[in-house]
């Protein structure tokens, strides 16, 4: 059954998401433009940042797209002048883009530092234009340590989550967290409000592994109180509504959207 959209109005208020080509991000452009939102989907998947906007489009929203690495600040930095360029304006971003892959260096880089560099010149920009909102991707992997039933069906046991891509995910979504906050602080009376969600484990292309073999998937289901995985939707509605007049005195906070997971 589809997520109901709650009613919040966007209208005049232009958002740039990344890692807007598939699951979560590409769920949240299209979230935005349900609220009225202009909207400007990123990814480095340029293809596939150009299928949401035109889905978009298609549905009688206002959208455009552009290619961006995250981890290339200079190209994070244009993004948001070409955003303004081609949509009139500039008031929320979603920091979306992230990976789960294997490698540590380039785990870090995109999900640490490419949340960096959008929050470094992004908060910048909404400050020098009279405000806006940020929300971040970060995970209940950025709230605690991760319970990985794949761990125990995997050549790797423990090191799977302790090495590698495993650990650097962990690590990179914690400085999510911390940089929330941080950035909240600094910008908080220069009318930007920064907030991040903290995904518990989603149906997304990021988790088709865990779902190849059904009693994987039925154990990490176990793992949320509520008994099954969560939907892009859900996380979407999450960050529209943080970026909303109905969130405007919260500013700071990781949402866990998970099911109950960081509450177990």
């Amino acid at each position: 059954m589809p997520i109901p959209s709650p009613t919040i109005d966007l209208t005049d208020r232009v958002a740039l998401v990344t890692g807007a080509a598939s699951g979560i991000g590409r769920a949240a452009a299209r979230r935005y433009a349900e609220a009225g939102a202009r909207v400007m989907c990123a990814d480095i998947d340029a293809d596939g940042a150009k299928q949401t906007s035109e889905s978009i489009l298609a549905d009688g929203g206002n959208a455009a797209s552009l290619g961006l690495d995250v981890t290339d600040e200079s190209a994070v930095e244009k993004s948001l002048i070409q955003t303004i360029d081609a949509l009139g304006g500039f008031d929320i971003l979603f920091n979306n883009a992230g990976v789960g892959g294997d490698d540590y260096q380039q785990t870090i880089e995109v999900n640490q530092n490419g949340v960096y560099y959008g929050l470094k010149h992004g908060a910048t920009l909404l400050a020098e234009r009279g405000g806006g909102a940020i929300v971040n991707t970060a995970s209940i992997a950025g709230l605690q340590g991760l319970v990985s039933p794949l761990s125990d069906h995997s050549e790797g046991g423990p090191a799977s989550m302790t090495e590698g891509g495993g650990i650097a995910y962990i690590a990179s979504k914690h400085a999510v967290v911390g940089m929330t906050a941080q950035f909240a602080i600094s910008y908080a009376k220069l009318g930007v409000r920064v907030n991040a969600v903290a995904p518990g484990y989603i149906e997304t292309p990021m988790t088709s592994l865990l779902r190849e073999d059904l009693q994987v998937q039925h154990e990490y289901e176990q793992l949320h109180p509520m008994g099954r995985l969560g939907q892009a939707d859900e996380i979407a509605t999450a960050a529209v509504f943080l970026s909303s007049d109905a969130a405007s005195f919260i500013t700071g906070h990781t949402l866990p959207v998970d099911g109950g997971y960081s509450c177990r």
